[in-house]
């Protein structure tokens, strides 16, 4: 079966991957949301597959709710610039943990707060924010089916298009 062409192309994987503020939702019955903050992310050298990092505990609930219904969105932002963009998936699903990601996750928080702390932000709080034991890792695989730029301006709300 043949896959429909990636909705990411290279520039927007590399950005995504690049120590962002990432944020998942995913909803329960009721519409009921759950919000729950990445310790990094990866993408597929296809760029067909994004799969998101966090912190099991933390984010017990939002698991449950993809668990139960498949749909997820994240938003990436860049805070220094506000350059954002959201995705949404509606067959992610937890998988095994790669190899490398516990250093993925590590690297992906020390260049986060490297981000952050010029702005002011306390390294330590950002990295008690973000901390995740290797053991506590979960990884959360989706397909992107739909995005859109989300930076402030005039393309904000703009849809991606599948990249060729």
């Amino acid at each position: 079966m043949a896959h429909p062409p990636p909705l990411l192309d290279a520039e927007q994987a590399a950005f995504i991957s690049s120590g962002l503020s990432i944020s998942a939702a995913a909803c329960q019955p009721g519409a009921l949301p759950n919000l729950a903050r990445a310790t990094g992310c990866r993408v597929s050298t296809d760029r067909c597959t994004v799969t998101l990092l966090l912190s099991r505990p933390a984010s017990a609930a939002l698991l449950q709710d993809v668990a139960d219904n498949g749909r997820i969105a994240v938003v990436f932002s860049e805070p220094d610039s506000h350059r954002t963009l959201q995705l949404k998936g509606t067959d992610a699903r937890e998988v095994g943990l790669e190899p490398g990601d516990p250093a993925r996750a590590q690297h992906h928080v020390d260049r986060f707060v490297a981000r952050l702390e010029p702005l002011g932000y306390p390294v330590d709080v950002l990295r008690t924010l973000l901390a995740c034991a290797p053991e506590d890792l979960a990884a959360l695989a989706f397909t992107p089916s739909r995005g859109s730029f989300q930076t402030p301006g005039p393309e904000a709300g703009t849809p991606l298009r599948s990249a060729s």
